[in-house]
């Protein structure tokens, strides 16, 4: 590696972001921690009921009870492969539809009202219909996932090519570059951050989408667990399900915004 020699403003620029990136991770922690301390103190001594509310000592007692019956992990599994597989169909469809409605503005003019009503339309009255045309398997829930996700993908990575600077634009034209260079050299380069918000944004709808669908229609996975918890009145594996789901889809969000940091550099 060669040696990178900086000034000392800039040194001390580069020391007051280093501090301040620290300080915001400690402070990420002790604000989960604190709140964790609570919730434990709370229930400990009845302020809340734990019956209802859990905690995290009851939390972590139901995680070692379905690991020794062998259920963690494979319910974790199936709704990761789930939630995963949907998250990847809606990114990678969604975006060659964004690239086909920007290439064709009148397609795009045609399209984009349905593209919005569906939308708004809720996928979850859908459910019925989805259990008739995909059955009562993994695809189904799959679908529902893709379904939840795909059109915001579709939309933000359209807004993202759309919102270009113009001057740039204008400047490939007057070189005389077609629509597909146009793309290709400049629209999907400079379209990169909003790529990366889009995934992001993804990430949480493809996990609300694989819940959903298992709420509607499963026999495993954590939303499995969530709905049959609610039925029979076991509340701590109802807050256990819910507090994995948030581990797993912090990680996965931690891992987009890992890519982020590489690609930005």
């Amino acid at each position: 590696m060669k040696n990178i020699s900086y000034s000392a403003a800039h040194a001390a620029y580069l020391r007051k972001n280093r501090t301040r990136g620290i300080l915001v991770n400690v402070a990420r922690v002790g604000i989960l921690a604190l709140f964790l301390g609570l919730w434990e103190l709370c229930a400990q001594f009845e302020i809340i009921d734990p019956f209802i509310t859990s905690s995290p000592s009851r939390v972590i007692k139901t995680i070692g009870e379905l690991y020794e019956g062998g259920n963690l992990f494979y319910h974790i599994g199936i709704t990761l492969m789930e939630t995963l597989t949907g998250f990847a169909i809606a990114v990678i469809v969604g975006y060659g539809v964004a690239v086909l409605l920007y290439m064709s503005d009148s397609v795009r003019k045609i399209f984009e009202p349905y593209i919005v009503v569906l939308n708004s339309l809720p996928k979850i009255a859908l459910g019925p219909l989805i259990i008739i045309w995909m059955g009562t398997g993994y695809t189904a829930i799959i679908f529902m996932t893709v379904l939840v996700a795909i059109i915001v993908c579709i939309m933000n990575t359209l807004t993202g090519f759309l919102s270009v600077d113009k001057t740039m634009l204008t400047l490939m034209r007057a070189m005389g570059a077609s629509k597909r260079a146009t793309l290709v050299k400049l629209i999907i380069p400079a379209s990169l951050p909003t790529l990366i918000n889009t995934l992001k944004v993804a990430v949480g709808l493809s996990w609300i989408g694989s819940i959903m669908g298992e709420y509607i229609v499963s026999r495993a996975g954590l939303g499995y667990l969530i709905v049959y918890g609610g039925q029979v009145f076991k509340l701590d594996l109802v807050m256990t399900a819910t507090i994995i789901l948030c581990v797993l889809a912090g990680g996965m969000y931690g891992i987009i915004a890992f890519i982020e940091s590489r690609l930005t550099k």
